[in-house]
């Protein structure tokens, strides 16, 4: 990973915000742009000078894994730390991002500058660091690539595995060890496993629920590998389905399938999510598709860009997002297919092509 790239490119953008300092604490955003990993940390950032404060649990840990920024460790809150050294280095507005920044966190950042300083040092001058996030250098798509085939395997594992009588918990909890046993550092979030009519819920977080003889069954799940999330959704029937199931479930995926080819550098987000939509429209299921149709995916599970409606960024090469349009019909059955995509030069490349194709267990 290129660090040194990244800070610069931190810095010279909250110069172009108007200020002369630059306090970073989400931890994501310090991972991105020095390397470390720990869950106490703050960046500090003025012109070409970079300093990573976190405390004395982490002193080998931030030395290994922030190679080529200086660590200090300090003796109380990171954030303080570093608001002492931005004064201390002469700056006087100090930029942060207000979206992952508290009142109580702002607070603590005023009072740890001198009263001569206190008023106007801090201005909230947007996400800059998630923004940079959002495109994907040659690396980070690697082992995102390398994460999706993880995911890929495991459905394709769990499809000799899943039987009515099993428990959804008893499905997520055998996902969720194949993943450990397949090296991932975890789950990008709450395994979803929603079956029968519970299906219908979005997120339908796994229960004692047990899947049906007869009914669909909607896997959402992602692993996190090398620190990059990936995220997946297919939902395959039990048993035999009605006619009006397997329709759904056409349509639904002819809606998935639009959106992906509808992918590319210059599309506005909005556009991708008007391709789906529109299929689901003309089948006259659209009132059942009650989200987005996508979102960026990096260093956490939900990224920008957002895939909605009217949404008017333009989608830049080397974006990962995710399609997964759905239909969710309460009391009766839902269902979601989602892909992760790669925005190419030219288009897209789907990261998670496991087999998506109607399914009956």
């Amino acid at each position: 990973m290129n660090f040194g790239l990244r800070k610069r490119r931190a810095a010279a953008a909250a110069k172009s915000a108007g200020v002369d300092g630059f306090l970073v604490t989400h931890l994501a955003d310090v991972r991105y742009l020095c390397g470390f990993t720990g869950s106490s940390a703050a960046l500090g950032l003025v012109g070409d000078r970079a300093v990573l404060f976190t405390d004395g649990r982490y002193t080998a840990q931030a030395r290994a894994e922030a190679a080529g920024t200086k660590v200090v460790i300090a003796t109380k809150p990171a954030a303080v730390a570093a608001c002492e050294w931005l004064e201390a280095a002469g700056v006087r507005r100090c930029g942060f991002d207000a979206s992952h920044t508290t009142v109580t966190g702002l607070e603590t950042m005023r009072k740890a500058v001198s009263a001569k300083v206190r008023r106007r040092m801090f201005v909230a001058i947007g996400s800059l660091v998630a923004r940079m996030r959002e495109v994907k250098d040659g690396e980070e798509v690697s082992k995102m690539r390398a994460a999706a085939q993880v995911g890929c395997e495991l459905f394709e594992g769990m499809l000799s595995y899943l039987e009515s009588g099993l428990t959804e918990v008893e499905v997520a909890a055998t996902l969720e060890y194949a993943a450990r046993l397949a090296g991932a550092e975890g789950m990008s979030f709450d395994t979803i496993v929603a079956s029968g009519q519970r299906s219908a819920l979005p997120h339908g977080r796994a229960t004692k629920a047990k899947l049906p003889k007869r009914g669909f069954v909607t896997l959402d799940f992602g692993v996190i590998l090398d620190g990059y999330c990936s995220d997946m959704t297919r939902t395959v029937h039990m048993g035999k389905a009605m006619p009006a199931e397997r329709d759904v479930y056409d349509s639904v995926l002819e809606a998935q399938e639009a959106a992906v080819a509808a992918v590319a550098p210059g599309v506005t987000t909005g556009a991708v999510d008007e391709a789906a939509r529109s299929v689901l429209r003309r089948v006259k299921l659209d009132k059942y598709f009650s989200h987005s149709t996508g979102h960026g995916v990096g260093l956490e599970i939900h990224e920008g860009p957002r895939l909605a409606a009217k949404q008017k960024q333009v989608l830049e090469q080397g974006m990962v997002i995710t399609i997964e349009p759905g239909v969710y019909m309460p009391g009766r059955f839902g269902l979601r297919i989602e892909d992760m995509v790669l925005v190419t030069a030219k288009g897209a490349e789907v990261l998670t092509p496991s087999v998506k194709a109607w399914t009956e267990l």
